[in-house]
């Protein structure tokens, strides 16, 4: 199958669906990545898939753009503006829930949270209206561990190690460099230019410039520092050497690359085969609330696909929803984006059509109220049973069960018990009592 592209299809575009087999996998996949989860110490929370459009905008940037409202549909047309919406990823929900029930947690608050999301963008491959999102948090009262910043990105490497998604570049900065940057060049904050700087990739040389110009004011002198800026790629020693080429040093700058170099020399020691950490200063995920570290990831094979995972440091993004400091970092890995690229591309092997093992068969001697009565006995063993109502004929029960994947049927024909195993075609007598003591 690799190597051959499969066309998704979705009732509703930007919204995906799934076959039971493909769901099957996705379900194993969350509970693989919950587990990876649990074992760094995270518990699992879920907030509400509406949250105040108040709440939600304070993200920052042109959110609004991308907020599905809530409003009855007796109410449109009316002129009241809509309060509610869907959230559109689970960082600002995190805040506003770690506000609320500060006095029921214990912090560190190490949680994750694994919910479906929506946002209004023109769908796209890899971008959807709906998806699935799974994001790690650390939140603590006044300072958070620069510890937690490793944690994050060694946990993600493990998630996507164990769901192998194949090869994955990591690329890692600290917005304390771009917000000294700013300050070199004589501007007021660094939001503006991080969110520019972001796109680089995407954006000519001219176009760069144009926008350096028109937006921030930068002559030719600050234009070049930028786009050398951009080029500072590579381990802790090419971070540190392309800054001091640059001759770029302040109180932002020199705790922004200390900080980044330490985290990765320390990641370099257990990075796995098949991944890629460097540093690169260009990284600085736009919106206005990271204030350190910052991470983004995309698959190395795809290199033009969207990011898979990504995240980083705030300081005060709680702050917005309670008077005090409650600083965290996390991590975010797009589990739909990844999905559905990798079943695209028919790089995912699907799952079972049916959580079923054994189908209760037999011939019309078999009547429904025994054959109900077996399949509760068997069930009881621990074993996920069902029957074919109305169909008499064991042929056309047998056929369903070759479809459907049914690995097991219990046979009853003139008294006599079998079972058969439909991959080998196996056939021998059993009764309940064995078929438990063969699952014990």
């Amino acid at each position: 199958m690799a190597g051959v592209k499969t066309k998704l299809n979705f009732a509703i575009s930007g919204f995906p669906e799934f076959t039971p087999e493909v769901r099957d996998v996705e379900r194993r996949w969350l509970s693989l990545l919950a587990d990876v989860f649990e074992s760094y110490g995270y518990a699992n929370i879920e907030t509400p898939s509406v949250e105040t459009v108040q709440t939600l905008a304070s993200k920052g940037e042109d959110v609004d753009k991308e907020i599905y409202a809530l409003t009855r549909l007796a109410a449109i047309g009316e002129t009241t503006s809509a309060k509610l919406a869907l959230h559109y990823d689970l960082t600002v929900p995190t805040a506003r829930y770690v506000a609320k029930q500060h006095g029921n947690l214990t912090f560190p608050f190490k949680r994750f949270q694994m919910q479906r999301c929506w946002r209004g963008e023109r769908p796209q491959e890899g971008r959807y209206r709906e998806f699935t999102q799974c994001d790690i948090d650390v939140i603590d009262q006044d300072t958070v561990s620069l510890s937690y910043d490793a944690e994050m990105l060694e946990m993600a490497v493990v998630a996507l190690t164990r769901l192998n998604v194949g090869p994955v570049k990591f690329q890692v900065s600290n917005r304390k460099i771009m917000d000294g940057l700013a300050t070199h060049l004589g501007l007021p904050d660094g939001t503006l230019l991080a969110r520019i700087l972001d796109k680089v990739e995407k954006l000519s040389t001219e176009k760069l410039s144009e926008r350096l110009t028109t937006e921030l004011g930068l002559d030719a002198a600050g234009i070049d520092t930028c786009i050398s800026f951009c080029k500072i790629k590579g381990g802790p020693d090419a971070i540190a050497t392309g800054l001091d080429a640059l001759g770029i040093s302040n109180p932002d700058v020199d705790a922004g690359r200390d900080a980044l170099c330490n985290l990765l020399a320390r990641v370099e020691k257990s990075r796995p085969k098949g991944f890629i950490i460097d540093g690169d200063l260009a990284i600085s995920r736009g919106f206005d609330y990271y204030t350190g570290v910052v991470y983004e990831a995309r698959f190395i094979d795809f290199p033009d696909y969207p990011s898979i995972c990504a995240g980083g440091r705030y300081e005060n993004l709680v702050g917005q929803f309670m008077k005090r400091k409650l600083p965290g970092v996390g991590i975010s890995i797009g589990l739909t984006r990844i999905f559905t690229k990798l079943l695209s591309e028919s790089l995912l092997e699907t799952g079972r059509r049916t959580p079923t093992e054994v189908l209760v068969a037999g011939d019309e001697s078999l009547t429904a109220a025994e054959a109900e009565a077996l399949a509760a006995e068997i069930r009881a063993t621990g074993a996920n049973v069902e029957i074919l109502p109305d169909v008499p004929r064991l042929d056309k029960q047998l056929k369903y069960a070759n479809d459907k994947g049914i690995p097991y049927v219990w046979i009853i024909r003139d008294g006599v018990h079998q079972l058969k195993d439909m991959t080998s075609g196996v056939q021998q007598a059993i009764t309940v009592e064995a078929f438990a003591a063969s699952r014990a």
